[in-house]
């Protein structure tokens, strides 16, 4: 008998162990990709930028490269990276519309969001906020509801997007309010914003970090926020609750998810990277002056999270009546 032979065969096995393994030790081998669904300045785009940054500050070797690719209410960026190779060299921003709200408000998609992404982090959440343009005559939400009213069907509401949850918080108040508002789509926040401004858009239920600096500024007046607690950047506009639409809540919470048939081993390095980005005193100052609030969790409870909340806003936008038309 060949007493080489079983040593070949241990080594060849150990070769082939070493192998398997190595794309989780030398990853990742290259630049990650992080594809933003939407335009620059909004808010996915923000806490996008911010958490690249913290990651390649806390990860010796790592870079980050933003991708925008807006389109669809977000449904064109994410679906490119659900049909992207799963190497954990692409990855998208995902997010309470594009994870939760479109599957139900698209009566066409072209991919799952529950199958064909594997969560890998849990990122923020932030409420949205009820802005009109400053120089306007609406500077209260009974003021709005009372020209709502008035004039049925016309007061516009800006979309940075079909399937946002800016746009489902719109119908769902429309629906609380009585009121129908004309809704006008855009490819991203800093568009709709800007016409928002201009006057050619009467009102647009928007993130913070897209509107803080606007607020600030004194372009756009703030009506009302969409959590149950005032904003403390905010502290003198009242919630919708208070404003009289009692239980009213909507946020927007972002998720870092990758293509279904990641490997393991990387969905753990990519959700480490981020926990550890997030405990950054830095990270969580800059969220917290941007309205948001850190949110956390391993892979397995990313993904009952999202599972949750995809059921929670299908369930809203039926009440709602919402749809992407």
């Amino acid at each position: 008998m060949n007493k080489t032979l079983p040593r070949t065969l241990l080594a060849l096995g150990a070769g082939l162990l070493t192998a398997l393994a190595a794309p989780a030790q030398t990853y990742p081998s290259q630049p990650i990709r992080l594809v933003v669904p939407f335009t620059p300045g909004g808010g996915t785009d923000a806490v996008s930028r911010l958490i690249a940054d913290k990651i390649a500050r806390t990860q010796p070797g790592w870079t980050l490269i933003i991708d925008n690719r807006p389109g669809a209410g977000g449904n064109i960026g994410m679906d490119m990276v659900a049909k992207a190779r799963p190497d954990g060299l692409i990855l998208a921003m995902g997010q309470t519309s594009t994870l939760a709200i479109n599957p139900a408000l698209y009566p066409r998609m072209s991919f799952d969001s529950l199958k064909d992404f594997v969560p890998v982090a849990l990122v923020a959440s932030q409420p949205m906020i009820l802005v009109v343009r400053a120089d306007g005559p609406l500077k209260t939400v009974a003021a709005l509801v009372q020209a709502g009213r008035a004039r049925p069907g016309q007061l516009t509401q800006a979309l940075a997007g079909t399937g946002t949850v800016g746009h489902l918080a719109g119908e769902m108040f429309g629906k609380a309010a009585g009121l129908k508002f004309t809704n006008v789509p855009y490819k991203g926040a800093a568009p709709a914003l800007q016409d928002l401004i201009g006057g050619q858009t009467d009102l647009m239920f928007a993130t913070p970090q897209s509107v803080l600096g606007l607020i600030k500024g004194g372009k756009l007046r703030a009506l009302a926020v969409t959590a149950l607690k005032r904003l403390p950047v905010l502290p003198d506009t009242p919630t919708l609750d208070e404003s009289g639409y009692k239980g009213f809540e909507a946020s927007d919470w972002k998720a870092i998810v990758a293509p279904a048939g990641t490997p393991g081993p990387i969905v753990q390095q990519l959700n480490a990277a981020v926990e550890k980005a997030l405990a950054s005193p830095a990270t969580l100052g800059q969220l917290l002056a941007d309205g948001s609030a850190p949110l956390k969790g391993t892979p397995a409870e990313v993904a009952a999270y999202v599972k949750a909340e995809h059921t929670r806003w299908s369930a809203a936008v039926r009440a709602a009546g919402a749809t992407a038309d």
